[in-house]
């Protein structure tokens, strides 16, 4: 969980959630592609040990998006009519795509479970088609919040 600093205002603290997203979310990107670059997937230590790695940087991002940016907006802090409905707009599809991400982490975290190769390709991709919806979604309502 992200924590801003004391005595920023909120225009502040919206910029520090938003560069925090966008930095995690490189790094979930980033990793991912890591990942993806070990195709032909074999059962090798080493696969699961990404995966697990993966998951771990995945959850971070989800929970930021969520736990930091959506937060921030229910809990009231956000005053501008325009960036609520932007919100409430995108929340039911950033929701799906949450979905997708923790159901990826759930069968993909543990590197003592065994791999599941016939899946993990589909899954992978899946979760990618995922992750590119909610990176537009999070790039609208950032856009929202910054200006």
């Amino acid at each position: 969980m992200i924590s801003t600093p004391p005595n920023i205002d909120r225009r502040q603290q919206s910029r520090h959630l938003v560069d925090e997203l966008k930095k995690e979310r490189q790094e979930v990107w980033s990793m991912y592609c890591r990942v993806a670059e070990l195709k032909p997937f074999s059962p090798q230590q080493k696969v699961q040990l990404k995966l697990t790695e993966f998951s771990q940087l995945l959850v971070d991002y989800i929970s930021l998006g969520h736990f930091g940016i959506y937060d921030r907006l229910v809990t009231g802090d956000e005053r501008r009519a325009g960036v609520l409905n932007v919100a409430e707009q995108i929340y039911p599809e950033l929701s799906k795509t949450t979905d997708v991400a923790i159901a990826f982490n759930d069968k993909y975290e543990d590197a003592l479970q065994a791999l599941n190769l016939e899946t993990l390709e589909h899954d992978l991709s899946h979760l990618g088609e995922h992750l590119a919806i909610r990176i537009d979604l999070e790039d609208k309502l950032c856009n929202m919040l910054l200006n």
